[in-house]
């Protein structure tokens, strides 16, 4: 059984009163829900019950997904906590906006954020960690997203990048925990007052930068999976006081409780804040704000930016590390290759506007010149890789593809699907010859390149491999 800490129980009964803290620790002790997201930029029937739907979250049903299945590989589902999925449908995000993650890791609202803006503007998706950073990359990857770029950067390094440059900026923050505790043992082996006071300290430092990087009258969402009012209302009282902004109703489910003005600073307006509490039986705990910047929010930055551009234009001229057009000789390397499939429409003019790097092929989403200094991991659509006369196309282009109707594709049965996320050469039945797509159930989630003999090379990626 799950033991929850004194010091957790005391807190919360002198919060909550006695009858609602004894329904959260008896929630706590009940199993966690699981549940996934259908993505809309992507064509494919999905084989799991979509008997129940995640209340006030669009394609998304209770349910556990395997990541061995068409659907997890080609990127049509992806498996996430229910109330985690509330943040991102709470940030105002259209199409062409400029939106940055700022927490990104493991990628559950970067994705959710990329189908929203449907090809259009860009996702700068940020996770400080390394590892998890290389996770973000590919759950982005199979997603089909084109216009995002995945940075391994600190809030203050991309904060010097970006003043004043985005519409929305969504912050999952790192925090106690305290909403995963019937998830991770871990949660509750390092529960402490002190690490919850350490959280909101580490938080007040993160949204400093992240107010930095915000237009004018920009959205700001923020988010935690914890309860604790030092972590939830008092950031948000702290944002309201320091910087001006308005909170915002959020559309949510009637299962979502409101926020607790009397945790914070009083205003009214903190009842705008949602809480999904384990006992309101939406999934695990998530605190979630919506935020609105004041018209004038930044503008103490403005000097700073045009600061920067004056000296980056003074200081990048001669630059010896300009990005090259391929060669008309390389073009027709990448042309044979990626001959006779057919392209979303939001990348029609993809052959204007792909840069080389290193051997590396590419459509930006964002100038490479503006990430200087920023350890990139992507930026936007890798096409693939230039070798000695001839070119390879990337994992992430066969994802994208895979999101419109395709004439090159070889199709698997179980077992061969099996044996090429193995990494095996298959022997198939097909009259193509090149490169192809490989799907199985008609769902899309790798390259492979048919010999003339019928005999298909895998080109699934090494560490992707099951």
């Amino acid at each position: 059984m799950l033991e929850i800490p004194d010091q957790f129980k005391e807190k919360f009964t002198r919060l909550l009163g006695e009858a609602a803290a004894a329904d959260l620790f008896a929630a706590l002790r009940q199993p966690s829900k699981k549940a996934y997201r259908i993505n809309t930029l992507k064509e494919g029937r999905v084989s799991y019950s979509q008997e129940k739907p995640v209340p006030g979250i669009p394609h998304a049903y209770y349910g556990e997904v395997s990541g061995k299945d068409p659907e997890w590989t080609s990127g049509l589902v992806y498996s996430q906590d229910p109330a985690a999925m509330f943040p991102a449908q709470a940030i105002p995000v259209q199409p062409g906006d400029r939106v940055l993650d700022l927490c990104a890791a493991p990628g559950g609202k970067s994705t959710a954020l990329g189908q929203k803006l449907a090809g259009q503007g860009v996702l700068v998706a940020n996770e400080i960690s390394p590892s998890r950073a290389k996770i973000l990359r590919e759950n982005l990857e199979r997603w089909g997203v084109t216009n995002a770029v995945v940075t391994n950067a600190d809030s203050a390094s991309l904060s010097a990048r970006f003043p004043c440059f985005f519409d929305a900026i969504l912050v999952d923050a790192p925090c106690s925990g305290e909403g995963m505790f019937r998830k991770s043992e871990d949660a509750i082996k390092y529960w402490s007052q002190e690490n919850v006071d350490l959280c909101a300290d580490r938080q007040k430092e993160i949204l400093t930068e992240a107010v930095k990087m915000l237009k004018p009258g920009g959205y700001l969402l923020y988010s935690t999976c914890t309860f604790s009012p030092e972590e939830d209302e008092e950031i948000v009282s702290w944002l309201m006081d320091e910087y001006g902004f308005k909170v915002l109703p959020i559309e949510a489910t009637a299962q979502a409780a409101a926020g607790r003005p009397e945790w914070g600073n009083g205003a009214v307006s903190l009842e705008n804040c949602a809480r999904f509490w384990p006992q309101d039986g939406v999934g695990e705990g998530q605190f979630v704000a919506c935020l609105k910047a004041a018209g004038e929010n930044a503008q103490a930055f403005a000097s700073v930016k045009k600061g920067r551009e004056k000296k980056e234009k003074k200081k990048g001229k001669g630059s010896k590390n300009r990005l090259e057009r391929p060669s008309k000789e390389e073009a027709g390397y990448i042309s044979e290759a990626i001959a006779g499939f057919n392209w979303p429409e939001s990348l029609a003019t993809w052959p204007s506007q792909v840069l080389k790097s290193q051997d590396h092929v590419f459509v930006p989403a964002l100038d490479p010149a503006q990430l200087k200094g920023i350890k990139i991991l992507n930026n936007g659509l890798e096409l693939g890789l230039l070798k000695k006369k001839r070119f390879e196309p990337s994992h992430q282009l066969a994802e994208v593809l895979g999101q419109v109707t395709q004439e090159r594709v070889v199709d698997l049965d179980e077992r061969d699907y099996e044996r090429y996320l193995h990494g095996e050469s298959l022997q198939v039945a097909s009259g193509l010859k090149g490169f192809v797509l490989v799907s199985s159930r008609g769902l899309v989630f790798s390259f492979g390149k048919l010999s003339g003999k019928g005999q298909l090379k895998n080109y699934y990626p090494k560490g992707l491999r099951q």
